[in-house]
C-alpha cells in the first residue's frame, strides 16, 4: 500500500470518520465532530504537499465511478477546496492545492444569463431561490469572490478560479 496510507491502522474507524466527515460536509449531518487539521499534523512526518494531487486524482475516480455527474462535480470541487486549505495548513500557502479543472457534464445548457455584478444581480438571486427540478446551475465568478448559501450548509466562497455546481435545492 502507498506510504501514504501507512498512518491508517484501523481502516474501520477511518472510513467511518470519513463518512462522517464527507456526510457532514455535503449534507450538513452534523456526524463528524473532528479536527482534520489536527489529524493530518499527528502524521505529517508521512505525508508531502504531492500526496494531495494524488488524493484527488483518486477521489476523481471513486465519485465518478460512484455517483452521477453532476453530484461527482460538486463533491469534486469541494475536495479540491478542502485539499488547498489542509495543504495550506499542513505547510504553507505555497502549497496550496490548485483548482482543478472542472468536470464536464454531459448535459447541455439550456440557458444562461447575461454577466451581472453586485449593483445589476437580479432580486430573486439574492434570496431564497430554488432551481427547476432537475436543473443544476454552474455559478461562474469572473472577478473577485461571494458567498454562496445553500440552505443549513456552511456557505461556500466563490472565486474566478472555482465555478461552483449548484444543485436543485432551496439555496
Amino acid at each position: 500500500m502507498n506510504a501514504g496510507f501507512a498512518a491508517v491502522t484501523d481502516w474501520d474507524d477511518h472510513l467511518e470518520r470519513m463518512t462522517a466527515f464527507w456526510g457532514s460536509m455535503m449534507m450538513s449531518t452534523g456526524r463528524y465532530k473532528g479536527n482534520p487539521v489536527a489529524m493530518h499534523l499527528i502524521h505529517l512526518e508521512r505525508i508531502h504537499p504531492g500526496m494531495f494531487e494524488r488524493w484527488l486524482t483518486l477521489w476523481r475516480k471513486v465519485t465518478l465511478d460512484a455517483l452521477s455527474p453532476e453530484v461527482a462535480a460538486e463533491i469534486q470541487s469541494r475536495a479540491v477546496r478542502i485539499a488547498s486549505r489542509l495543504s495550506s495548513a499542513l505547510f504553507g500557502s505555497d502549497h496550496a492545492v490548485p483548482p482543478a479543472r472542472p468536470l464536464e457534464l454531459a448535459s447541455r445548457p439550456y440557458r444562461s444569463t447575461p454577466v451581472f455584478d453586485e449593483d445589476t444581480v437580479p432580486k430573486p438571486h439574492l434570496q431564497s431561490y430554488r432551481l427547476r427540478p432537475q436543473t443544476w446551475a454552474k455559478l461562474t465568478v469572473l472577478e473577485g469572490s461571494l458567498h454562496y448559501h445553500l440552505h443549513s450548509q456552511p456557505a461556500i466562497e466563490a472565486d474566478a478560479r472555482s465555478p461552483v455546481i449548484i444543485p436543485p435545492a432551496p439555496h
